[in-house]
């Protein structure tokens, strides 16, 4: 048992899904910082001002309103500013990726062209016409 079980993870297919999902958790990681710390504060800000808001993640719908230090605050109610901060992150992480694929796609069709464009060598004559080439050129010779 312990013998398939080392066979099945050392294939090839195991291996590599586990970096490509080690590899995507750092992507996110990235992606997340991009939204959080570049686009939403570039982009968003003035939005946010006006609702009040400080971070995307604090706007609310349906809740009441209360005092609290002087401050007007919103309690309970539906988080859709959570929602719209994940709906945003899955946005720009679905454009990265195509982005990537199309990079990808354009390099292998890049390759794909050259080696059609490269033409194939020659093939050499068989024994048969090399033969036939000899006699040819011995025949020239003579006359």
């Amino acid at each position: 048992m312990l013998k398939e079980f080392k066979a099945f993870i050392m294939r090839g297919n195991v291996v590599d899904l586990a970096v490509a999902v080690i590899l995507g958790a750092a992507f996110g990681a990235i992606i997340n910082s991009l939204v959080t710390d570049i686009i939403t504060p570039a982009l968003l800000n003035p939005a946010l001002k006006a609702a009040h808001v400080d971070n995307i993640a604090e706007l609310k719908a349906f809740g009441t309103t209360v005092v609290k230090d002087g401050k007007e605050v919103v309690e309970g109610g539906i988080l859709y500013g959570a929602f719209l901060a994940k709906v945003i992150n899955f946005l720009v992480i679905a454009f990265c990726l195509f982005l990537i694929i199309k990079l990808m796609n354009k390099a292998a069709n890049f390759r794909k062209k050259k080696e059609e464009e490269t033409p194939a060598p020659a093939p050499e004559p068989s024994n048969e016409e090399k033969l036939l080439m000899e006699i040819r050129d011995l025949l020239k010779n003579k006359q």
